[in-house]
C-alpha cells in the first residue's frame, strides 16, 4: 500500500518539529511544505516552499498539518476539507466558537478525519495520571489545579494567554478527569502593552462537581507546567516539562503533635515518583493522526466501546486523536472564560 502523501502548512517554531516527525513516521511521505513568509528554519530540504493552501492542495495530498496562526484557521482548514484531505489543525482548533463549529462540520459532511493539536494529551506524565484515574487510584477526585506561566513567545500575535496556553489546560484537565466544564469564573490583566490579555486566573467546576484551578501568563521568567489532582487518597503531581508524575499519599499514621495534627487535616505518606516511559508527544500524536486516517481508508468508524475521548467523534475514526467536536468544546470554554472576566460574573456552559 502506497505512503500516505503529507503537507505541512506553516513553517514557523512548530512547523519545523511536525516537518521533522513526518519524516520519520513509517507509512507517510512528506510530499509539499508552504507557507508565504518562506522557510526561517530551513526545514523544506529539496521541497518548494509553496505560497498558500491552494498550491498545497494541487501537490496531491492526501493529509497535511496546519501550523499557522489560529486566524487562518477556519479559513484554511475549510480549503481542505473541500478539497478532500484529512487534517490536524494546531491548537486552538479557530479563534471563534462559529469558525471551530465551521470547521468541524465540514470535516464531518467530507467524512474526513479532522482533529486538533492538543499536544499535551500526549504528554507522557498525563498519559500515565490518567490511566491511574481511571483505575481508581486518587478515589474521589476534589480538585484539579494547574499552573502553565514562563516568558511572552514573540511568535504568538494573534490571541492572548487564554486560548493559546489555557486551551492546553482547559483540554488536559476535561480528558484526564473524563468531566465536562460547567462554569468558570475568571480575572484577565493586561500588563505587556498588547491587544490581548497575557495573564488568566480561573476557577471552574466540573459535571461531577470536581473544583478547577487554572493560572496562566507570559509574564513569569521561569517555566513552570504542572497538573496537580487532589482526591481522597493523596494527590498526583504531573510536570508536563519533565514529564514526571509523582505521588502524594495521605499518611496512615496520625501526628503526634497535636496542633500540627488538627491544623493540617489529613497526615504526609509516602511520596512516589513512578519512572514511565517518555516517547516524544509530537511523535505520538502524529502517530496517532496517521493510524486514525489508516482505520477511515478502511471504513472503520469510531470504536465506543474503547474510544478514549471525552466524546466519540465520528470524524475521527476512532482512537487517540483529538476530534474537532472536542476541540470545539475547548474554544467554547476559552470564549466563556474571557466573557467572564470582561463581565465581572460566573459564565455556566450548557
Amino acid at each position: 500500500m502506497r505512503a500516505l502523501r503529507a503537507g505541512l502548512l506553516g513553517l514557523g517554531m512548530m512547523g519545523r518539529h511536525h516537518a521533522r516527525v513526518l519524516r520519520s513516521l513509517d507509512g507517510v511521505e512528506l510530499v509539499a511544505v508552504a507557507d508565504p513568509g518562506g522557510d526561517p528554519h530551513g526545514v523544506a530540504g529539496g521541497l518548494d516552499v509553496l505560497p498558500d493552501v491552494e498550491k498545497l492542495v494541487t501537490a496531491g495530498i492526501d493529509l497535511c498539518v496546519v501550523a499557522v496562526p489560529t486566524a487562518f484557521h477556519e479559513e484554511v482548514g475549510l480549503v481542505l476539507a473541500a478539497a478532500g484531505v484529512h487534517a490536524l489543525v494546531e491548537k486552538p482548533l479557530a479563534s471563534t466558537v462559529e469558525g471551530a463549529e465551521k470547521l468541524a462540520a465540514a470535516f464531518e459532511a467530507q467524512g474526513l478525519v479532522g482533529c486538533v493539536g492538543h499536544i499535551e494529551r500526549y504528554n507522557p506524565a498525563l498519559q500515565a495520571l490518567r490511566g491511574r484515574l481511571d483505575h481508581g487510584e486518587l478515589g474521589e477526585i476534589y480538585q484539579v489545579i494547574t499552573r502553565r506561566q514562563g516568558p511572552f513567545p514573540n511568535r504568538i500575535a494573534d490571541v492572548g494567554v487564554t486560548k493559546d496556553l489555557a486551551t492546553h489546560d482547559i483540554d488536559s484537565t476535561a480528558w484526564v478527569t473524563r468531566g465536562r466544564y460547567l462554569s468558570v469564573s475568571a480575572r484577565t490583566a493586561h500588563k505587556s502593552g498588547r491587544e490581548y490579555e497575557d495573564l488568566v486566573a480561573v476557577v471552574g467546576q466540573l459535571d461531577d462537581g470536581t473544583v478547577v484551578n487554572h493560572l496562566v501568563n507570559w509574564l513569569s521568567p521561569m517555566k513552570e507546567r504542572v497538573t496537580v489532582v487532589t482526591g481522597e487518597r493523596g494527590a498526583f503531581v504531573a510536570d508536563t516539562i519533565a514529564a514526571d508524575l509523582t505521588f502524594h499519599a495521605n499518611g496512615l499514621r496520625p501526628l503526634e503533635w497535636e496542633t500540627m495534627a488538627s491544623f493540617r487535616g489529613v497526615t504526609e505518606g509516602d511520596m512516589i515518583r513512578y519512572a514511565i516511559p517518555k516517547p516524544e508527544p509530537l511523535r505520538t500524536e502524529l502517530t496517532a493522526f496517521r493510524d486514525a486516517i489508516l482505520r477511515n481508508r478502511d471504513g472503520a468508524g469510531p470504536d465506543l466501546e474503547t474510544d478514549t475521548h471525552t466524546d466519540a467523534d465520528p470524524s475521527t475514526g476512532g482512537g487517540d486523536v483529538v476530534g474537532m467536536r472536542e476541540g470545539l468544546a475547548i474554544v467554547e470554554v476559552a470564549e466563556a472564560i474571557l466573557r467572564s472576566a470582561a463581565q465581572g460574573r460566573t459564565v455556566g456552559l450548557g
